[in-house]
């Protein structure tokens, strides 16, 4: 157990420069069109007909300005959110669509959720954007701790390609992780893409 007790300390030390690295970081809007277009140019998105992206909070590499070219290129746009504590993905169309959550993302309105053939599987995922605090060059992720995207990730069809996007500044030299933490097959940052 003292193993998991260090990891968790270590990550939580992680957690904290990564989260200030994110706060300080200068020109982020212009910085993350450069990282989503470099995602734009990767096969696997090119291949891809469902994309799962997150809706970006505040600090974190902007996802919002791009959802909608991401449509215009044809993509079947997926968005994850919360529901009695597991996430379920919802086929976005439009920023009228979302509302702030309690957590304070932005998320779909839950009149629509219910609305017949919004619900994507996991199953049905080609290519999952994935946010985070910090993450290492072998694909490596730290979250904010409380499990949502690696739960899910599990659930995605073996060989769906995980794809994060970060700040260069958010890069650490490594994170421990844990059976149950999911690595990234690539992590994208304005000076490179590191692949696993």
């Amino acid at each position: 157990m003292a193993h998991a007790d260090d990891a968790q300390a270590a990550k939580q030390a992680l957690r904290v420069r990564g989260l200030a690295a994110r706060r300080q970081q200068q020109n982020r809007e212009a910085l993350g069109r450069e990282i989503c277009r470099k995602l734009a140019e990767l096969p696997e998105y090119q291949a891809a007909a469902t994309v799962m992206f997150y809706v970006n909070m505040p600090q974190e590499v902007d996802t919002r300005h791009f959802l909608p070219i991401a449509r215009q290129q044809g993509k079947r746009v997926a968005i994850p959110y919360c529901c009695e504590g597991r996430i379920e993905i919802y086929r976005w169309e439009s920023m009228e669509e979302l509302e702030k959550s309690k957590f304070g993302v932005l998320e779909p309105k839950p009149e629509l959720c219910r609305q017949r053939g919004r619900a994507i599987e996991p199953g049905e995922i080609d290519l999952v954007v994935v946010p985070g605090v910090a993450f290492d060059p072998r694909g490596g992720r730290l979250g904010h701790g409380k499990g949502y995207y690696d739960g899910l990730l599990k659930q995605m069809r073996r060989g769906t390609p995980f794809v994060a996007l970060a700040f260069e500044s958010q890069m650490v030299p490594g994170i421990p992780m844990l059976p149950h933490d999911v690595a990234m097959h690539k992590v994208i940052t304005e000076r490179t893409i590191y692949v696993r």
